[in-house]
């Protein structure tokens, strides 16, 4: 509940649409919500001992096998909790307490269900469950002293789930029911004509489902006496701004004070009727069901009878209301290769954002699939994958609405496969030939060919189609742009539908040369060097990669002597040195691509300076761009747009002259008219010319410093008519309206004005990026039609469009402008400056800058990288990251290795070209040994000699058995007992992973006639136990033997260690027996 702020500020009334029946608090049954897709309660309370059930009953026709619940769009876990449980039914039970009593923690939130099927999934709106609640006292009721037959006003305002009731007691009593004393909706109690008997203690009594409160007394003082203070009139309460929800009562407060009692009134500020649901309570008017009709500006009068003394008060109710979806998609059977069109209509205050869902995902826009605004969703050449459920979505913050609509894609039987080995050869700079095979299959049955083209530097250009018969196999695409790739795709056609596409192919058209010259400027900077600047050429008019520039230059008195200079296509300035004095000069420049050299600028004159100028004229004024002249009989409208470094121009002058026909170098000269206009000027009216004459107009910019170059137009007025009737211009067309089509177009449409006596013959358009200063980029475009499809556009740009009207031979204003944005694309163009670094052996980091033409938000960007740099793209490892990340540390590599990589970037419409390869060697690794590495090795060594120690013990008995072989019994060997007095089994086998290793020894060591010398990494590790009775039973000193040339310390009977290292992580032991002389090797 809201009250009003007594500052002025907005009154809001929460909304809380509780959908519980509080009256029967001993029916414990589970109060349900059907969360579905169509209308709904957007907020539930979950009251204490009234169990919610949610219910997902999404409507779909076939039976759904999994129903997944969502918690402000996170799934709930599966095992439930303690105020969870999941039904057979696959509803939602929630407890308002759990099993011992606690109050729900994190059950509040919004819950939306998805329900899965064979034909795909829905997901139901979301509905938020609050927990039902009270808030402590936002404002109490104050003292009031009010004079006899006056007006007393107390006011409590607090917050609660579900909305709380307000009660007023005096003196803990509950105040009497008469007509004076009025509670309203918004906690207010007001006591009109106050007399004594009202003085006492008031206080307001807040109760909920959560609890009950009850505030502080505030005293009522009434003072008889003078009542001057009543004379005159006076609203104590006026009304306050208040923002009411649809469907939730209002109350516009006012209530005023004066003698005699003054009359109140209420009416509209529109002059509207009160609607008749709206009922007057005293002074005051009370909406209980707030409706989109109610919202506006009140205005309260209060009038002093019998005068025209009078007091007035507004305030403007604003009732938001949650999103309705008023044309939901249909429903749609297509054939596989048509196109399918959802259309989706919503309301709501604010306006809501649709988006559309795809088995309960969201759908990104690509190459066949587009979202047009406002709710229209298209998807062409369908194919079998875009069958399913497709839901629009509106949301405007109170609340969620949507629709659905199933998609079906028809196969038929004998439809043609997609056409084979299509192949596109730039025939030109402009056009293509394109050349395909029959389908495989069904191929006799086709009628006809359908070849698809767009620019491929984004997926989401408008797309040209051309059909043809079926007795062909190649066509030939003209009006293609220069030095621009496309992409093709066939389509082909039999009576029972469209076969899938052929495989696209891409290709960049031929360059050309460029359609339009560079706009020179030129200056001195001494008195025999001439300085010029230039622009770049737009992609539009270069037609290709600019290689080169010419420049061509003469005396006036020399034009047959003509010298050209040429300098790289990256430059943009050059100077001329060496030049004469006080001479002019004509020059020209040319820009060149790999085919040759476009057409020249006009020749522009200019004269070296007489003597050096000290001043600075490293600062130059490039001339005005687009200079336009419309010729008339008597006068020429000369338009034209600021300079490219305008902020440097002060003002800009214009001269006309008349141009003798048969002019020649030493041309006459004639008189010259310069005109001054301000720094603002962008248009000039020549008059009192003469028809059928040649003129030159030249207009240039200037500061205080210098005069900029200038741009030159060369024509003639038009022939004397015998109408000399002037038509009035025509108004400029109304009712415009801009529409994005794709992010390179927009379509623009317009009524024709009214109220216009001329016959207009065609519009004009008027196109630029919104906020732009630079001239140009602004384009006009010329339509006979009241729509035009504004194409070649950048995406994800703003633009401002504006129409005009054009006559017979006037021309109108241009009509307000109206803004549109294109949309946005994938990345025309890679990420910059892709960096890589290698850590150490495993890793690289590696660093990137954005796209330079990002076409819309960068939301991830895919690193592939592979050690091969022949093996194909979609076998190399991908990586992907989010937006927001400019660099990332790849792991798990292989060192000594030679890594490619490179990076592109998507946008919500797709990926954008990938970065040129770059390289990046790992180094080898080094072993270092740390605390892990030995820790290992300990253990490795310590289960070594253990299985040392078995296999000794094992082989005791072979000893014993050659000692019999030498002259002892047999039957008189003692056994054999470990150290410790455990006698060795006489059956256990040798070790298996001991060998005669003579190898293993280094080399020289088996030959009796080289003993070894060293022995210092030949040692001993262990000896065999020593025979005996028991434990204590003294080991044998050692002795020193050799075998087979190597020396050992025998230590018992057993075999002893002579050799042992670490290779690598692997232990090498080799073993010696003192009787016999054998050797054993182990590798652990």
């Amino acid at each position: 509940v809201g009250g009003d702020d007594e500052g002025g500020g907005v009154h809001v009334t929460s909304c809380m649409f509780c959908i519980l029946d509080r009256k029967d608090r001993r029916n414990l049954q589970p109060v349900s919500v059907e969360l579905s897709c169509g209308a709904g309660p957007s907020h539930v309370v979950l009251e204490p001992g009234l169990p919610l059930l949610l219910d997902c009953n999404l409507g779909a026709s076939d039976t759904p096998f999994n129903v997944t619940w969502l918690q402000d769009g996170q799934p709930l876990p599966l095992e439930g909790g303690d105020f969870l449980q999941y039904l057979a039914n696959g509803s939602l039970l929630l407890l308002p307490t759990s099993k011992d009593g606690q109050s729900p923690q994190g059950v509040e939130g919004g819950y939306s269900c998805v329900s899965a099927s064979a034909h795909g999934a829905l997901t139901s709106r979301t509905v938020n469950v609050l927990l039902a609640s009270l808030s402590k006292f936002l404002q109490e009721p104050s003292p009031q002293t009010v004079p006899a037959g006056g007006a007393a006003r107390f006011k409590c305002q607090i917050e609660g789930v579900p909305t709380p009731v307000i009660t007023w007691e005096k003196d803990t009593v509950a105040v009497p029911e008469e007509t004076r004393f009025i509670s309203l909706l918004n906690g207010v109690l007001q006591i009109l004509e106050v007399t004594k008997e009202d003085e006492g203690a008031y206080r307001c009594v807040v109760s909920n489902s959560a609890r009950k409160d009850i505030s502080h007394e505030a005293r009522l003082t009434v003072t008889t006496g003078s009542t001057e203070a009543l004379n005159r009139v006076a609203i104590v309460a006026p009304p306050q701004n208040a923002i009411v929800v649809l469907g939730r009562p209002a109350v516009m407060e006012c209530m005023a004070q004066g003698q005699p009692k003054p009359l109140v009134s209420w009416s509209r500020q529109d002059g509207k009727p009160i609607s008749t649901d709206v009922v007057v309570l005293a002074t005051n008017l009370v909406i209980r069901d707030t409706r989109r009709h109610h919202a506006g500006v009140y205005v309260c009068r209060a009038n002093k009878p019998m005068t025209r003394e009078f007091v007035d008060a507004a305030a403007e109710l604003h009732v938001p209301a949650p999103p309705v979806i008023l044309q939901p998609p249909e429903t749609a059977s297509l054939s596989r290769g048509n196109t399918a069109r959802f259309v989706c209509n919503s309301s709501g205050e604010p306006p809501p954002v649709l988006h559309w869902l795809k088995d309960g995902h969201p759908i990104k826009t690509f190459r066949r699939v587009k979202t047009q605004s406002p709710g229209v969703l298209l998807i062409n050449q369908l194919a079998l994958e875009d069958a399913g459920y497709y839901q629009c979505i509106a949301d405007n913050g109170l609340g969620t609405a949507c629709a659905t609509a199933k998609l079906t894609v028809i196969v038929r039987e004998g439809l043609p496969s997609s056409p084979r080995h299509l192949s596109a050869t730039p025939y030109s700079s402009t056009s293509a030939l394109l050349i395909w095979e029959k389908p495989e299959y069904n191929s006799d049955q086709i009628i006809g060919y359908s070849v698809h083209c767009q620019r491929a530097a984004g997926s989401d250009n408008v797309e040209y189609q051309f059909a043809m018969n079926n007795d062909t196999t190649e066509y030939h695409v003209k009006e293609l742009l220069p030095h621009t790739a496309y992409t093709f795709f066939v389509v082909a056609y039999s009576p029972m539908g469209a076969s899938p596409p052929s495989l696209p192919v891409t290709v960049e058209m031929l360059e050309d040369v460029p359609s339009a010259p560079p706009q020179l400027s030129i200056a001195s900077t001494s008195p025999s060097d001439i300085r010029l600047m230039w622009h770049p050429l737009s992609s539009q008019n270069s037609r290709g990669a600019v290689t080169r520039y010419r420049i061509e230059y003469s005396t006036l008195d020399q034009v047959d002597s003509v010298f050209s200079v040429e300098v790289g296509g990256n430059e943009t300035q050059f100077t001329l040195r060496e030049l004469q004095p006080n001479q002019a000069y004509r020059l020209r420049i040319a820009a060149g691509t790999g085919v040759g050299f476009g057409v020249p600028s006009e020749w522009a004159q200019h004269q070296t300076l007489a003597h050096y100028n000290h001043s600075d004229h490293s600062m130059v004024i490039f001339a005005p761009t687009e200079l336009k002249v419309r010729a008339r009989v008597k006068s020429l409208n000369v338009t034209w747009h600021p300079s490219p470094n305008h902020t440097l121009v002060s003002g800009y002058k214009l001269s006309c002259r008349e141009v003798e026909a048969d002019e020649s170098a030493n041309e006459r000269t004639t008189q010259t008219h310069t005109t001054r206009l301000g720094k603002r000027a962008r248009y000039h009216l020549l008059t009192r010319l003469v028809p059928d004459r040649q003129y030159e107009v030249r207009v240039w910019g200037f500061n205080k410093q210098i005069d900029g170059a200038a741009a030159v137009w060369k024509g003639r007025t038009d022939k004397h008519h015998r109408c000399s009737f002037r038509a009035p211009p025509p108004l400029p067309p109304s009712s415009i309206q801009a529409m994005a089509n794709s992010s390179t177009s927009i379509w623009l449409r317009w009524e024709k004005p009214r109220f216009s006596h001329v016959r207009i013959i065609n519009y004009t358009v008027r196109c630029s990026p919104a906020g732009t200063t630079n001239a140009s980029l602004v384009s006009y475009y010329t339509s006979s039609a009241q729509e035009i499809l504004l194409g070649a556009l950048r995406p994800f740009t703003r633009y401002e469009l504006a129409v005009q009207s054009n006559g017979v031979d006037v021309v109108g204003p241009f009509s307000g402008t109206v803004e549109e944005s294109t949309l946005s694309d994938r990345p025309s163009t890679p990420p910059e400056e892709l960096r890589l670094r290698a850590l150490d052996s495993s890793s690289v980091l590696v660093s990137w800058r954005p796209p330079l033409e990002p076409n819309g938000i960068i939301i991830s960007y895919r690193i592939l990288f592979s050690g091969n740099l022949s093996q194909p793209e979609h076998l190399w490892e991908n990586l992907s990251q989010d937006g927001s990340i400019t660099s990332v540390e790849v792991q798990g590599l292989s060192s000594d290795t030679h890594y490619f990589f490179k990076l592109g970037a998507s946008t919500e419409v797709g990926p954008g070209p990938y970065s040129p390869i770059k390289d990046v060697y790992t180094p080898l690794q080094k072993y270092e040994l740390d605390i892990h590495a030995v820790t290992g090795i300990i253990v490795g060594v310590c289960l070594g000699l253990i299985c040392i120690l078995l296999c000794m013990c094992f082989s005791f008995r072979n000893g014993k058995s050659s000692e019999v072989s030498g002259g002892l019994d047999s039957t008189a060997v003692t056994p054999q007992y470990r150290r410790g007095g455990c006698p060795v089994p006489s059956n256990v086998p040798e070790c298996s992973n001991s060998h005669e290793l003579e190898t293993l020894m280094p080399p020289g060591s088996q030959e009796s006639g080289q003993p070894l010398e060293e022995a210092s990494e030949e040692q001993s590790l262990m000896a065999s136990a020593n025979p005996g009775e028991g434990e204590d039973t003294p080991a044998p000193e050692p002795k020193v033997k050799t075998c087979k040339g190597v020396a050992f310390l025998q230590m018992g009977l057993g075999y002893s260690v002579i050799f042992s290292r670490v290779d690598r992580g692997i232990i090498v032991v080799i073993l010696v027996h003192p009787l016999s002389c054998r050797l054993l090797g182990m590798a652990l």
